[in-house]
């Protein structure tokens, strides 16, 4: 990454600041379905599909994991766009991981979550390719999701497929 391309920080750099995250969770006795409160919404069901031992109510701990790193890109292209005053329109994701199920299984030596994961985002926009690559930048920089699993050995790609408007 160009570091020429990065965006003045948004705070103060030199001051941390800490931002706290709550969630209330409740699973039912002997079931792998999990239901996931967040502040006043609605909340979610995590859920496990019939064959290993769920109700199919909602997708598995992992597929959470990949929907939260489109989710938490998608917020963070967002915030940088704003910043930037770049225009785009609909945003599209498609996540794939590959998973060694052995190490969920207990195999000792393979790590039990993901080996790769791979997203292919349609972003839709008229910006210039050098704006495009700025937002892209900043994004990467800043997405705390999408670095916590490169972070974790993780080999991580996202593709921005450009489409004009």
């Amino acid at each position: 990454m160009d570091d020429s391309q990065l965006l003045e920080p948004t705070v103060d750099p030199k001051k941390k600041v800490i931002g706290y995250r709550n969630v209330v969770c409740e699973s039912p006795a002997g079931g792998a379905r999990t239901v996931v409160s967040v502040r006043d919404t609605p909340g979610f069901v995590i859920d496990e599909p019939t064959e290993r031992g769920g109700t199919n109510m909602g997708p598995t701990p992992v597929e959470s994991v990949m929907g939260g790193l489109c989710g938490c890109d998608a917020a963070i292209t967002h915030q940088v766009a704003h910043i930037m005053a770049f225009e785009y329109g609909d945003v599209e994701y498609a996540c794939d991981a590959e998973i060694d199920v052995r190490g969920a299984r207990g195999v000792k030596g393979v790590r039990p979550y993901f080996e790769k994961v791979t997203v292919k985002k349609i972003f839709r926009t008229n910006e210039t390719p050098e704006r495009i690559d700025m937002l892209k930048a900043n994004v990467e920089q800043r997405c705390p999701v999408s670095n916590l699993i490169r972070d974790a050995g993780v080999d991580l790609h996202i593709e921005w497929v450009i489409e004009r408007i």
